[in-house]
């Protein structure tokens, strides 16, 4: 018999997948609106704050209106910006741009997101939510008239084989009356309820980026704690979108990365790669000089903007945060767009089960009517209108921040998935990365120790091929096998067995940043969820 068949049922007015900034405001608001409700939130990372990695500069307006005393209360919001600086990087030399308005960051506060994430759980606990960290949610549960009735968690102790274990622990079945998924970009249940339900038929394909985190504690004289740092330019060329950031936050801790448009097209780039050089510009090096890295870690972020929003709510649920897209590209910023979200939807739920219906139909309208929504349609055409490249997109943005400040007429929209985006190797040029110096740069290898991985070597590997043979077949030969390159953590290698070449999957190097269920030119690679406390524990990234 089939493991998975002796579940137990667990019966919630509510259960919310995912414990980011979105779940838990949404807990948190549910509760506040009627303390009677039986709310749960199941969190995948082995501690709520685990699989947590953002730049992060955030903008409390959401904190405020979800908890207006939160200074009192104690949250971690202990570092503000100061001052604000926006570079353009060439080879060797670093100019000074005027900052646009999106970037002004006065009144915004350099922070841990999982430190914040774990005093939201506090507070939703505080109110009588209840959080499970560890368990993996891994399957969408329909009722009858095909509603979402609410999900189940994986089986723990299942071998490659697909038997039980010795240690074998069945999953559980949480059955609700409204589910709300809140698992960040590109979340494998959301992607499943996208396509059940087709919510994204009149939505713009989404585009994502991959940003890529390290975290450096410094020697006090070069720290200059409060100031944030934007780059634009090299080392990506004017082609590729993306850039780099560094936030000099509290206790001597500079919080860098790079940012990576996942629509990218010449195959051979490494994200990694990029994110390596980028730390050896004269303008960045001696912020890291003497200093040493304690944390690294990578996650997709979505970069469609208002155009690529599916449709929100369907019948048993609805889609908040980072899993419908509610990120403000132009600002860098989503965890506010998140809570505000959270706080929106969890109304709208309110009102559903008030009157007994299945769908929490007034969440749209109510998105539509708030300041979240004028945020995005005013952003809506600055990140499409890089497609024409660096230089016409930068032109564009300025336009839009100063002048036109989203009033256009007219609105960009993505024509294409980030999968279809990349040039045959052919037609490309290989990009030779220097070896690292293990000072200032790194292999990946050594940065994935920095993640603090966890997966049990026995459970069957998350990281599902839908034709083995087209990695080899047409990624080898076509695009020069980019999954070797794309990935942050070497999951991804091809090896010689017997005389063919293979890929080989290294699944417990997995950090669960998406990339590959993104950018794979074939669409062959699906990541499904792991067993539960599986992957990175980011701690304060």
């Amino acid at each position: 018999m089939n493991p998975s068949q002796k579940r137990d049922t667990v019966q919630y007015d509510v259960v919310v997948v995912g414990a980011g900034p979105a779940g838990l405001a949404a807990a948190i608001r549910l509760k506040q609106l009627d303390e009677n409700l039986n709310v749960c939130v199941l969190e995948k990372g082995s501690e709520v704050g685990a699989h947590i990695l953002s730049g992060a500069v955030f903008d409390p307006i959401a904190l405020t209106e979800l908890l207006p005393d939160w200074r009192e209360r104690g949250a971690p919001l202990d570092c503000a910006v100061r001052e604000d600086r926006l570079w353009f990087l060439g080879k060797q030399r670093q100019f000074n741009l005027p900052v646009p308005p999106g970037f002004h960051n006065q009144g915004n506060y350099i922070i841990s997101l999982g430190r914040l994430c774990r005093w939201l759980a506090e507070q939703a606990e505080g109110l009588g939510v209840e959080i499970y960290a560890g368990f993996a949610a891994t399957e969408v549960l329909y009722d009858a008239q095909g509603a979402v009735m609410g999900v189940a968690t994986g089986d723990m102790g299942i071998g490659r084989n697909g038997e039980a274990t010795a240690n074998h622990q069945p999953g559980i079945e949480l059955h609700a009356r409204q589910t709300l998924f809140a698992e960040g970009a590109r979340g494998s249940l959301s992607k499943q309820v996208i396509a059940r339900f087709a919510l994204d038929r009149d939505a713009c394909p989404p585009t994502y980026g991959l940003g890529i985190k390290e975290i450096w504690e410094v020697p006090p004289q070069q720290h200059q704690e409060s100031l944030a740092v934007h780059t634009l330019g090299w080392p990506l060329d004017s082609r590729t979108y993306g850039g780099g950031f560094i936030y000099h936050a509290a206790q001597n801790r500079i919080a860098i990365g790079l940012i990576v448009g996942l629509d990218y097209r010449n195959p051979y780039l490494s994200p990694f790669e990029e994110m390596q050089r980028f730390k050896t510009h004269p303008a960045v090096r001696p912020m890291l000089q003497n200093g040493r890295r304690i944390a690294y870690g990578a996650r997709v972020i979505s970069e469609g903007g208002l155009q690529s929003l599916p449709q929100l709510c369907f019948d048993g649920g609805a889609l908040i945060g980072d899993a419908a897209g509610f990120l403000n590209m132009s600002r860098l910023k989503g965890s506010h767009t998140a809570i505000k979200s959270g706080m929106l939807a969890a109304e709208a739920v309110c009102e559903a089960l008030s009157r007994q219906s299945v769908r929490a139909e007034t969440y749209p309208h109510a998105f539509a009517q708030s300041w979240l929504y004028r945020e995005l349609h005013a952003a809506r055409n600055i990140r499409p209108a890089f497609r024409c490249g660096l230089y016409l997109g930068s032109a564009y943005a300025a336009l839009e921040q100063y002048l036109l400040k989203g009033r256009a007429p007219w609105t960009f929209r993505h024509h294409r998935s980030d999968a279809r985006s990349l040039n045959k190797a052919a037609d490309s040029r290989p990009i030779a990365y220097p070896p690292a110096d293990g000072t200032l740069t790194f292999n990946r290898s050594d940065s994935v120790f920095l993640a603090n991985l966890a997966h049990e070597e026995n459970q069957p590997v998350h990281l599902v091929l839908g034709n083995p043979l087209l990695a080899t077949e047409v990624n080898a030969p076509e695009y020069a096998s980019p999954e070797t390159r794309y990935c942050p953590a070497g999951v991804y290698e091809i090896i010689e067995q017997e005389g063919k070449k293979q890929l080989h999957i290294n699944a417990a190097n997995c950090i669960h940043c998406k990339t590959c269920d993104i950018k794979d030119p074939t669409g062959n690679i699906t990541w499904t969820c792991p067993e539960g406390a599986s992957g990175p524990n980011y701690g304060a990234m």
